[in-house]
């Protein structure tokens, strides 16, 4: 669990703390002042899909974790973290047991039927990923082929797109994870799954050698945002504090330690406005 806490006051005398509670509570019965604490948070995860969230010595780590800890420091909102199944996240959210659920979230518009959405903050696409042996040239070629893919994802939509909506060849599985390890122990073919998550793969398994593939004009780009229960009272704070850490230098940090380049946030920029206007 991260969490932000402030400090209480020490060394201030009776008297001083009597008149500075009196003071607070007269504030708060009244509605006016900086006296109102914002609530905790609860922020929802489902921690196995690196290298945005992730389990790490027991620990959630993650592109994702660092930007919403940019967030919350920046919005001044003390949060937890809950790790959970991808299902139940949507399911938590939309039962708004949830403040916000954050993990490589694709912002879309069957989804903003459901939930409010952050602006963008990470763009991405899908990739196709298969034994050395295994040639694919295009996603077209998806149709002849057992697929793996995330359960409820984007990736299995951009699946079914090419292979049909109810392919006995496209298997579901509960993380991206499962579908690699499926494609690499050989009850599919082919795992089809977000570019930066294949990377990651790839880069933490050097010796293990895969075909990869991106096809734009079938694989557009997505963009990830931060997912809120609809009509939530704090998305607006947290998607100014977003904006804030994006245009501060803070959010560039954060993307070059965990993806390695520099991060194009005119694009963001530009994704943002979009996604208002829609």
């Amino acid at each position: 669990m991260r969490k932000w806490t402030s400090k209480g006051l020490l060394g201030v005398g009776l008297a001083a703390v009597l008149a500075f509670t009196s003071a607070c509570s007269q504030e708060e019965e009244s509605g006016g002042g900086s006296g109102t604490e914002k609530k905790t948070l609860v922020v929802g995860t489902d921690a196995a899909y690196a290298p945005f969230t992730y389990m790490d010595k027991g620990e959630i780590v993650g592109f994702d974790i660092d930007v919403v800890d940019a967030v919350m420091e920046e919005a001044g909102y003390e949060y937890e973290i809950k790790n959970m199944g991808w299902d139940g996240l949507f399911e938590s959210t939309r039962q708004k047991q949830l403040d916000l659920a954050v993990c490589a979230i694709t912002i879309s518009d069957d989804r903003k039927e459901t939930f409010d959405f952050s602006s963008p903050y990470y763009q991405s696409t899908h990739m196709i990923m298969t034994k050395e042996e295994t040639k694919v040239n295009s996603a077209n070629d998806l149709k002849n082929m057992t697929v793996g893919v995330l359960n409820a994802s984007t990736g299995q939509i951009a699946a079914e797109k090419v292979m049909g909506q109810n392919s006995p060849n496209l298997k579901k599985y509960e993380s991206d994870a499962v579908s690699i390890m499926s494609m690499k122990n050989g009850a599919v073919q082919a795992s089809v799954a977000d570019n930066t998550v294949v990377t990651e793969y790839m880069k933490n398994n050097p010796n293990e050698k895969y075909n990869t593939l991106t096809d734009p004009e079938t694989f557009g780009s997505e963009f990830y945002g931060f997912m809120f229960p609809k009509g939530s009272e704090v998305a607006d704070d947290l998607d100014a504090a977003l904006k804030t850490i994006i245009e501060n230098g803070t959010y560039a940090e954060i993307y070059e330690k965990w993806i390695g380049t520099k991060p194009d946030t005119d694009v963001l920029q530009k994704a943002a406005q979009q996604v208002a206007a829609s």
